[in-house]
């Protein structure tokens, strides 16, 4: 008697430290995020090795080639000043991997779209419980309000909310990384003070320019995980009860 065929693909992966998933993702959405910060769209994928490599790099390159600087004072018309503090050489090597994060991004989606549809259509069937030696996870539903109220409170807080440990670790560290170099804390310190002109005095603006983008993909990033594990949630009971409730002999509609 033959073994039962091997799914070729599942819909998600769940460990003790996150939840691997394939959904529906707009290539637009994930390229919009990588032409906003070089390695986001990689990290909506749950692609961490080159995620973690474009975000260190667009830190290292933006850095020294002071891109962020350049581009505040392109915002309020000073182009002299702004073409004063870009550094040729450093700008010129920026170009090349920013766009290969932009087309990669957008590439893999629409790819990894394909490989959903095929996925979906085995239904094969995926883990709802893992324990291990570090952590527990489980498939539950999850408030998406909740997860991104978390993202406003403490940048991380919102993915550690739908056990995306990985990433909410990576984010509140490197969120923490860009506070302190643009002197956010003590910005905030001399504020309360009522000491305004020294609070503007000590922000560091090139590190300062990271932080919109950053933000914003976190908001977003934690309020879609939720959505999408809620789906994954929904599919996988639905598939239990199919398999071990349903009359063998039940009609399907057309």
């Amino acid at each position: 008697m033959s073994m039962p065929a091997k799914p070729r693909r599942t819909r998600a992966n769940l460990n003790q430290f996150s939840i691997g998933q394939l959904h529906f993702r707009n290539p637009w959405v994930v390229a919009f995020f990588s032409f906003a910060y070089p390695g986001f769209g990689h990290l909506m994928q749950h692609r961490y090795a080159p995620a973690f490599i474009l975000i260190g790099w667009e830190l290292f390159i933006n850095n020294m080639a002071q891109l962020n600087v350049g581009i505040l004072y392109s915002m309020i018309g000073d182009f002299d000043m702004a073409k004063q503090v870009l550094s040729d050489k450093w700008l010129i090597l920026y170009v090349g991997i920013y766009m290969l994060s932009i087309w990669d991004s957008y590439r893999t989606t629409v790819d990894l779209n394909k490989q959903y549809i095929l996925a979906d259509r085995e239904d094969a069937e995926i883990s709802g419980f893992v324990i291990g030696a570090w952590d527990i996870n489980y498939m539950d539903k999850r408030k998406p309000w909740v997860a991104m109220m978390w993202s406003v409170l403490v940048p991380g807080l919102g993915h550690l909310y739908v056990h995306k440990v990985i990433i909410g670790f990576f984010i509140f560290g490197y969120t923490v990384l860009i506070l302190n170099g643009a002197n956010i804390p003590l910005a905030i310190k001399y504020s309360m003070l009522g000491d305004f002109m020294q609070a503007k005095a000590v922000i560091h603006m090139q590190w300062l320019m990271y932080l919109p983008s950053i933000y914003f993909f976190i908001l977003y990033d934690a309020y879609i995980s939720s959505i999408e594990y809620n789906i994954l949630c929904e599919k996988e009971l639905s598939r239990y009860l199919r398999q071990n409730y349903q009359h063998p002999h039940f009609e399907l509609p057309v």
